[in-house]
């Protein structure tokens, strides 16, 4: 390899920067006048000086394209929102699901039988007693749930609904509780009453023909869990620490509240729209790290708590139904916040409440006197009609 050596002079930088340099002019009065040439960007091997930038601009310098952005991005949103709108039983949130049940349900069917591949060793025999014990409590729960869905269906949604109050300021009042101690929960009541009128019925279309499968896997975690698609996981160590059926049946219910709600494909939702916020973001923000954190916590963690208070509330409705003593629950969720170590952080910081705030809402809301209703007839053996 040589290198040819050329003349400094004749060698012209590819990229370089036109320093402001002064000239020297005269007034019509003969007065030198200085100035300055205007700052080029850079200057090619032409010697032609470039006053725009180089390459293709961030499409926010150009004020056209971002109103347009804006426009269709609008349109579309709207579009897409008021099309998957969905209606969540008993507490009649409305929410966005981008995912159709069928595709959640795949999802949770090819999740739970992964989960049933990992842990094959664990699994206890379908006719292990505590097997037998869980499936039994869950056959409860799941048939009041159908018993439910079968009822809205044949005498009407309004109907169904319109056999539980709505307005629960009476209800408040006979509990002892007044407004400003019912914690965070008044979004229920205020989604209730905001919703009771509405021509939408709750959606429970997703819960028709699901294949129920409830496993008992030997592990010390005191956890159960609800896959969308009907599939029951729970762990020994629950019923290491919880020996009633009743105190099982809050768990179990909890854990189908989910399903019921489509907390798993609305969670797949709302992170896609946590995504396209944060790339929003980002456009005029570049801190990636600090754009995730407040977005976890303004958005996430929120929503997330709402979403478990939520199942706690069908949970508790459901264990009624199948002729579990709803009072049991509040101290359900504080022993359990005592087995896992509870911190009142959570009720800012993570994507559970607190355990203890758990308790606290369901012994002083409303859904508590209507479950004791439910119980109260469904041990009565009269029957009990949609709740949702």
């Amino acid at each position: 390899m040589f290198f040819v050596k050329r003349s400094a002079s004749v060698i012209t930088p590819f990229f370089r920067t036109i320093r402001a340099k002064p000239f020297r002019s005269e007034s019509p009065i003969g007065i030198p006048i200085f100035s300055t040439f205007r700052r080029s960007y850079y200057v090619d091997r032409d010697r032609v000086s470039h006053f725009k930038r180089r390459g293709p601009q961030r499409w926010t310098a150009n004020p056209r394209t971002v109103v347009v952005a804006l426009v269709v991005g609008s349109i579309g949103f709207v579009s897409v929102y008021y099309g998957n709108l969905e209606s969540i039983p008993y507490t009649k949130r409305t929410h966005v699901i981008l995912l159709s049940s069928n595709v959640e349900k795949q999802l949770g069917e090819a999740q739970f039988k992964q989960m049933k591949e990992s842990l094959k060793g664990n699994l206890l025999s379908p006719i292990h007693p505590d097997c037998v014990r869980v499936r039994m409590i869950s056959e409860r729960i799941i048939r009041s749930l159908h018993r439910v869905c079968n009822d809205m269906r044949s005498i009407g949604a309004e109907t169904a609904v319109a056999a539980w109050p709505e307005d629960g300021g009476e209800k408040e009042a006979k509990w002892g509780v007044s407004e400003d101690e019912i914690l965070d929960d008044k979004w229920v009541e205020q989604s209730r009453n905001k919703n009771k009128d509405a021509s939408r019925p709750p959606a429970t279309s997703h819960l028709e023909g699901l294949n129920w499968e409830v496993l008992v896997v030997k592990d010390p975690m005191v956890n159960a869990v609800c896959m969308p698609g009907g599939k029951i996981i729970v762990y020994t160590g629950l019923l290491d620490h919880f020996r009633t059926d009743a105190e099982i049946a809050t768990v179990i219910g909890h854990e189908v509240g989910h399903a019921v709600a489509r907390h798993v494909a609305e969670g797949i939702t709302k992170n896609l729209w946590l995504i396209l916020l944060q790339l929003i973001l980002l456009q005029f923000f570049a801190m990636p790290d600090l754009v995730n954190a407040m977005s976890n916590f303004l958005f996430k963690f929120p929503f997330s708590r709402r979403m478990e208070t939520e199942a706690d509330y069908i949970g508790l409705l459901l264990m009624a139904c199948a002729g579990y003593n709803p009072r049991i629950a509040p101290s359900v969720y504080k022993k359990l916040g005592q087995i896992t170590g509870d911190s009142e952080l959570q009720n800012y910081l993570s994507t559970h409440p607190s355990s203890k705030k758990r308790a606290q809402l369901l012994s002083q809301a409303t859904v508590m006197e209507e479950a004791v209703a439910i119980h109260d007839e469904a041990i009565a053996e009269h029957g009990v009609h949609g709740f949702f």
